[in-house]
């Protein structure tokens, strides 16, 4: 099982002194960090308006990391794709994957805060039909050996060639998946499918009946499974004290953060949210002391060690961490990656 960076930039607190450009900041070198130790992947967000996160442009921020290092993957966690022309989307992760030799890890999914449609004139309501018609339009382009045209509801367009081409063909794509209509459509398309293990749990009942829906949902369509990735928040504590302080961390982001921005008013969620009602309902009411392994790494790193061989078990080839949640301090985010990657990852090697 292999591991990776990963953050959706969290800057939405009350009080907070730290400035979006100095978390920017932050980030890029965590992820040139994250290469120093051994890791997989680097896993950055979309944000727009800092209604949760800052980073609004990870393409840009990827470059630029992918001219600091030599073999780290690149990949967005996610491209907000509904916010985006696929032709552009494909034009660009097509070039950072040709500039970077081959680095990239596309993922996409159609996000979950209108306030980050509005502005840009995006359709909310409708989102997961743009999405579709989206990801299979950013997948053709990059397969096509010639120019392609496209009619459907959404997009129409003739005889497009996108140039560059990506290096890696086929250019390995992932769905972010919260519902069922997202792992069907990774079925039917072909792509690889990652999950949020709180929601699994919530929706499913765990990532391994995660990975299992999945890997049917190929059989039915004929396709043949790609890789299982969950992202998982990250604490070390070896004391009680560290320990109230992490629960604590963690509980503020999911207050602060995550609250606002999810769809969970069944006034307003539109039906292809209805999910993420009850979700939210269940973050508004969680206690520090309900923080569990469905939901986050937490303790000392024989504690997560063996929650990680849980998932490893359930069908997960790779997990991305999210170390810098809720105002962690950028050098405990460094200390702890360092920690991690000397203290558990060599337990799945």
């Amino acid at each position: 099982m292999k591991f990776g960076y990963f953050t959706l930039s969290d800057n939405a607190y009350a009080d907070n002194v730290r400035s979006a450009n100095q978390f920017v900041n932050d980030i890029v070198a965590e992820a040139i960090h994250a290469e120093a130790l051994g890791m997989h992947s680097a896993w950055i967000g979309e944000h727009h308006f800092n209604g949760l996160g800052v980073l609004s442009c990870p393409d840009l921020a990827l470059a630029y990391i992918a001219a600091r290092t030599e073999r780290i993957r690149l990949a967005p966690a996610v491209t907000v794709l509904p916010l985006h022309h696929p032709i552009r989307v494909a034009e660009q992760w097509a070039s950072l994957d040709l500039m970077s030799g081959g680095r990239v890890d596309f993922a996409a999914g159609r996000g979950y805060d209108r306030r980050e449609y509005e502005p840009l004139g995006a359709n909310f309501d409708d989102n997961q039909s743009v999405f579709e018609e989206g990801m299979e339009i950013v997948r053709r382009l990059w397969d096509a050996d010639g120019p392609l045209s496209f009619h459907g509801k959404h997009y129409k367009f003739d005889d497009v060639l996108i140039t560059p081409q990506p290096l890696q063909k086929p250019m390995p794509a992932y769905v972010a998946s919260f519902s069922g209509p997202s792992i069907e459509l990774a079925a039917r398309l072909g792509c690889g499918l990652i999950v949020a293990p709180f929601a699994a749990a919530m929706s499913y009942g765990g990532l391994k009946q995660v990975a299992d829906l999945y890997k049917d949902t190929c059989a039915k369509h004929g396709t043949t499974p790609g890789r299982v990735m969950c992202s998982y928040f990250i604490h070390f504590a070896d004391n009680a004290e560290e320990e109230g302080a992490a629960r604590a961390r963690q509980i503020r982001y999911f207050r602060e953060c995550v609250i606002p921005a999810f769809p969970g008013d069944p006034e307003t969620a539109p039906p292809s949210y209805r999910y993420f009602i009850s979700m939210v309902e269940r973050l508004r009411n969680v206690r520090p002391q309900d923080l569990g392994e469905n939901s986050v790494l937490l303790g000392n790193s024989a504690r997560i060690t063996e929650i990680l061989q849980k998932v490893h078990a359930a069908g997960v080839d790779e997990v991305i961490l999210y170390f810098n949640v809720g105002l962690k301090p950028h050098q405990q985010v460094k200390d702890e990656m360092t920690r991690f990657m000397a203290e558990v990852a060599p337990a799945f090697a």
